[in-house]
């Protein structure tokens, strides 16, 4: 029988050439921020900037020279090569509110700032994937202006990608933050009669009656397998056994990394953490086929967003119980 290949996750899937290894070349990054094509992408206090937001959004940029016009060049951390087209982020948290619209109305005319968790499942993936890039790197600037060791100032160095402390008796060097972080889709298989089920939760930071996987940060001393088993029994009570990796994630909102997997529960029953949970418990797939979608307030039960992983492991899941094809 014929398997289906997962769901695609989004903020996956860029194009660009990353470059790290002549991120130390400060004539060929010089070239690069003068570039006559270079683009930049800016973000503003957690938004990035996006066009036809009512229609098919996609990533919106400023020319470099426009962009020089509100920060300097050498202030743009490089994200990387679209062929032979430099692309840079800017950070534009600084300017306020109407000072920011008047900008942007003159420099990119019909884009906006929003919420990439708004329109990133309706973006092209490479366009959602540099956004998420950009956002992720623009807010790990803003949290390291200053040295977690001894507290001076840090300054800029590897084209953005690395900031390092000014006090000459520490240099500490400080890189972009990801934290790890495991999610899971527990399953019972089907047997004496009973259809498959899957185990899912109403989360108390989540909207009314969405429902959605278990997830947790990996802490120190801790595989990533260890940390699904721990998560899911601290959480609801169970136990699983068989842990298998599914895909990963980013998810820089503001910094983490999503590790995907697939739990098999060798018990059953549910003790919910209520610090976490509001509710937790066992759907089939026939069940989860009738949800509604996030934004459905009408829904009596809903989905997590299609652009998150939660939503990907649950979509694969339901899709080989409903066919009987493994994915």
């Amino acid at each position: 029988m014929a398997s289906h290949p997962p769901a695609p996750l989004g903020y996956t899937g860029g194009r660009l050439d990353r470059a790290g290894a002549r991120r130390h070349d400060a004539g060929w990054l010089a070239a690069l921020r003068a570039h006559p094509a270079a683009r930049v992408v800016p973000v503003w206090r957690e938004k990035n900037l996006v066009a036809d937001t009512a229609g098919a959004p996609r990533a919106a940029w400023l020319p470099a020279p426009h962009a020089a016009a509100l920060a300097p060049a050498d202030a743009w951390p490089l994200l990387g090569l679209d062929g032979d087209t430099p692309v840079f982020a800017l950070d534009l948290s600084a300017l306020d509110a109407e000072r920011l619209a008047e900008r942007v109305a003159a420099l990119a005319p019909g884009a906006e700032f929003v919420d990439l968790r708004q329109v990133g499942a309706a973006m092209a993936a490479d366009d959602a994937a540099l956004l998420a890039y950009a956002r992720g790197l623009a807010a790990w600037h803003r949290r390291s202006g200053f040295c977690g060791a001894c507290g001076n100032p840090t300054t800029v160095e590897q084209a953005g990608h690395m900031r390092r402390c000014t006090d000459p008796a520490c240099k500490a060097e400080i890189y972009p933050r990801t934290d790890p972080a495991v999610i899971m889709l527990v399953e019972r298989p089907a047997g004496g009669g009973a259809p498959a089920q899957c185990l899912l939760a109403r989360h108390t930071r989540l909207p009314a009656r969405v429902w959605s996987t278990l997830a947790g940060f990996v802490e120190p001393g801790e595989s990533l397998e260890e940390a699904v088993a721990r998560e899911v029994l601290e959480e609801t009570g169970v136990r699983v056994g068989r842990v298998a990796y599914r895909g990963s994630q980013p998810w820089p909102f503001p910094a983490s990394l999503m590790v995907g997997y697939r739990a098999r529960a060798e018990t059953t029953a549910v003790t919910l953490d209520r610090a976490e949970l509001a509710e937790a418990r066992w759907f089939t797939a026939a069940e989860l086929a009738e949800f509604g979608e996030w934004g459905d307030e009408g829904a009596r039960a809903r989905l997590p967003r299609r652009d998150s992983i939660a939503r990907t492991l649950i979509t694969d899941w339901v899709r080989e119980q409903l066919s009987g094809a493994p994915s």
